[in-house]
């Protein structure tokens, strides 16, 4: 596995755990919001942590850490994900994966191996918008469809997994409307829980002179009323 980026402290991503950020490269959706996009665009021209440096880490951090969190890109496209899991796994640490759950394989293959302690899984719109908010609105029909059936599929997965998890959507000015929630709670109704979670404009957004921008405090309380009527328990974050 290849470690284009370690963030050696957060008490944010890993909920109630003490963790570090662990970067993958590549990503098989070109989000034009994207706040990684050199990891999606461009990962052979990261800095790459070496397998020593990063065992070490891991080896130092023993007794200061609970978990690391590993993000991307998106980390399920990487053949040799389980063994790198499991790499962490034996030192000691929990892992917490980040995913858009394109790839229910390996994600039903890592949970069945108990490789997994938490996931947060990207809902990105509302399946009609799917595609186009995930930067591939040149899908024919019958990808668009097989995307939803996958990123559908895992989405059971975690729903009947017994480990911790959590669905979330970045919510993007320009990108998403209110039919997009009434759509994604419908979709996640019955899930342990899910967050909205506002967009953050930075240098490394992938699409360079966007028009996007974040909704404001009151419109995202109005996209959660929404979202509530199926998942109570869902939250704002970010705010």
């Amino acid at each position: 596995m290849k470690v284009l980026g370690l963030q050696k402290l957060t008490l944010l991503d890993f909920p109630g755990r003490v963790a570090a950020i662990v970067f993958t490269g590549g990503c098989n959706f070109r989000c034009p919001f994207c706040q990684n996009s050199s990891l999606v665009l461009a990962p052979q021209t990261v800095p790459q942590i070496s397998d020593e440096e990063f065992r070490q880490f891991l080896k130092k951090r023993q007794g200061l850490l609970d978990g690391i969190c590993v993000t991307g890109g998106e980390p399920t496209l990487h053949a040799d994900l389980p063994e790198f899991l499991a790499s962490i796994k034996s030192a000691g640490y929990l892992v917490k994966l980040d995913t858009n759950g394109t790839n229910p394989a390996m994600l039903a293959s890592l949970l069945d191996d108990k490789l997994l302690d938490y996931v947060a899984m990207d809902i990105k719109a509302g399946p009609e918008h799917y595609a186009q908010v995930c930067g591939l609105e040149d899908l024919s029909s019958d990808a668009v469809t097989s995307l939803l059936a996958d990123v559908r599929r895992s989405v059971e997965l975690l729903k009947n997994s017994g480990i911790e998890y959590e669905f979330r959507t970045t919510v993007v000015k320009g990108l998403h409307t209110a039919e997009d929630f009434q759509d994604i709670a419908l979709w996640l109704s019955g899930c342990r829980a899910y967050f909205l979670q506002a967009f953050r404009d930075c240098p490394e957004v992938l699409l360079a002179n966007h028009p996007f921008s974040s909704f404001g405090e009151e419109e995202m309380k109005e996209f959660l009323a929404i979202v509530q009527k199926e998942i109570p328990q869902a939250s704002l974050r970010g705010l």
